[in-house]
């Protein structure tokens, strides 16, 4: 009988697709290297081997090819039949997520735990901030997080991946310096492993210690291409590192040959947000405005996303108030209503709340983009992303508290934060 690397049962008779399997797998789970090298290896030696097009599935879901998953995991499904319960439960799951039924694929995953714990990649899409809990919406997602991963701690031992999205989890809800530990431990067993590279540069963002995170980033990137899945978001991360410590000069060489729409085969997500977040922020510090990357990334967003997405609704209004063109962002704000309405947007009407703020800085109306954001500031979990990211909310206000002459009460409100000593890159608060 074999097995995978956690020791679940998988169907196939042949060891080389078993092999090849477990190296896709892995491939996945650590955002390294290409997992169709070992997808491809396991279906050349079993082309009915349904859980290695469950795991081709996935990766087309990741990179954002929608109807390239949805193929394989039908295909998945047809050959499900005769395969172990937990074969079949474990192909259920993605076809739910598959087919655009989140919130049952999530209840499946719930349940499938119970029985299967050590199921690794049937659980990960549920984990981080971008998965099943971490987009969907709600104020209380990140103990949600925690509460799916807690009781699974002795299960998993001290295997890498689990450490990494466990410390992730940990990270979120302000317990960094565990988090920290976790994810180092991690990388000794995997230091090759994107994702936990990418967790351990948010436990350092947490910390504070941006210098250390630069540092870390710069000796690690250089051998992570830009085609592999976190290349463009891992690179964002340095690219903020480097806002943080005020070393302006250093940001857009990186972001232009690793992050820009014109270089980056990452996920459609990730580049734009990433994109308009950073060019914000950017802005926030005192850094004059690029019309040429803003122009850049509407033009990115219209061709690759042109309807609100949970995440891309927070941000999709950026573009077209820095470039000054009132019908685009009017659109957008349509277009999120019209999402809200059918009942589309995770975070419902947080997204056009926190464009409204965003247009009232655009204006220079401090007052107005304070009176938007200051009520809601327990609200802006729900558009998901990681704290680091949802910054890019704060700073507005931040910024606005400043303009608006209460340089104080923006002071106050991050010494408030006294689980995250760091420096905000934002002019004049400091001042």
């Amino acid at each position: 009988m074999l097995q995978d690397r956690y020791g679940n049962r998988v169907s196939t008779e042949s060891n080389v697709a078993c092999d090849g399997y477990i190296e896709s797998v892995d491939s996945v789970l650590s955002a390294t290297d290409d997992p169709l090298i070992g997808i491809d290896k396991a279906l050349a030696a079993d082309p009915e081997f349904a859980l290695a097009h469950v795991t081709k599935g996935r990766h087309f879901m990741l990179l954002g090819k929608m109807k390239e998953a949805r193929e394989s995991i039908l295909h998945a499904a047809a050959l499900a039949p005769g395969l172990t319960a937990r074969e079949q439960s474990h192909i259920e799951i993605f076809n739910l997520l598959s087919s655009g039924r989140s919130p049952d694929a999530l209840t499946l995953t719930l349940s499938h735990m119970q029985d299967y714990p050590r199921d690794a990649f049937a659980l990960a899409p549920s984990t981080s901030v971008f998965g099943l809990i971490g987009f969907g919406g709600r104020e209380a997602r990140e103990p949600e997080q925690l509460d799916l991963l807690e009781p699974l701690v002795d299960a998993y031992g001290d295997d890498w991946w689990f450490l990494t999205v466990y410390a992730f989890a940990l990270i979120e809800m302000g317990q960094w310096q565990r988090g920290r530990e976790l994810i180092e431990r991690a990388l000794e067993q995997k230091p090759r492993s994107a994702h936990t590279a990418h967790i351990y540069a948010h436990a350092l963002y947490e910390a504070g210690d941006d210098k250390s995170l630069a540092d870390y980033l710069e000796a690690w990137l250089p051998d992570y291409p830009n085609t592999n899945l976190l290349s463009c978001h891992a690179w964002w991360h340095l690219c903020l590192a480097r806002l943080m410590l005020g070393e302006h000069d250093a940001i857009w060489p990186m972001y232009d040959a690793h992050c820009a729409p014109s270089v980056s085969d990452g996920p459609a997500i990730n580049v734009f947000t990433d994109g308009a977040s950073l060019l914000w922020r950017s802005e926030l510090a005192g850094i004059e405005r690029s019309s040429e990357r803003w122009q850049a990334l509407q033009d990115y967003r219209e061709k690759m996303l042109p309807n609100p997405m949970v995440f891309v609704d927070a941000h999709g209004g950026l573009p077209a108030l820095a470039l000054g063109d009132p019908e685009r962002f009017s659109d957008w704000l349509e277009a999120l209503s019209k999402a809200d309405e059918k009942g589309s947007l995770p975070a419902g009407k947080i997204p056009g709340e926190i464009n409204h703020a965003f247009a009232a800085y655009a204006a220079e109306d401090w007052s107005k983009t304070i009176s938007i954001l200051d009520p809601i500031q327990d609200q802006v979990i729900r558009i998901g992303g990681s704290r680091a990211q949802r910054d890019f909310v704060l700073n507005t206000l931040l910024s606005a508290y400043v303009k608006d002459g209460r340089a104080e009460t923006a002071r106050a409100l991050v010494s408030a934060q006294t689980d995250r000593p760091r420096a905000v890159p934002v002019a004049g608060l400091y001042a």
